[in-house]
């Protein structure tokens, strides 16, 4: 048995490195969209059934889940608001849209809204 790992497969196309699934069905990060390609990253701002509380929430970060809640913890901090880490969606308190946006496309990330 080998130690490399499936990246991309002529059958299905790129491959997810944790579960060697195809990403459009990758159960990693459940809320990544399946259209959106291995970098891409939603932020958006909500306040439905938060008692009219803004949040900002982070999709699609495909990273697994310790890595998902270290990386909510360094956006918590960059911002300094609080926040949790919900079914693969970064939630934080407060409308921070633009300087998340910002820290996301200086790490490579392509952010959409």
């Amino acid at each position: 048995m080998s130690d490399s790992t499936l990246v991309y497969s002529s059958e299905s196309g790129r491959v997810c490195p944790q579960c060697e699934q195809p990403l459009d069905v990758c159960p990693c990060n459940p809320s990544a969209h399946p259209k959106d390609g291995p970098k891409t990253v939603r932020v958006s701002v909500s306040r439905q059934g938060r008692k009219g509380k803004t949040v900002t929430s982070v999709k699609g970060l495909r990273m697994t889940s310790a890595d998902l809640k270290a990386y909510a913890g360094k956006l918590k901090k960059k911002v300094g608001s609080g926040g949790t880490l919900k079914e693969g969606v970064i939630e934080i308190q407060g409308d921070y849209r633009d300087p998340i946006t910002a820290l996301l496309r200086q790490e490579g990330w392509d952010v959409k809204h």
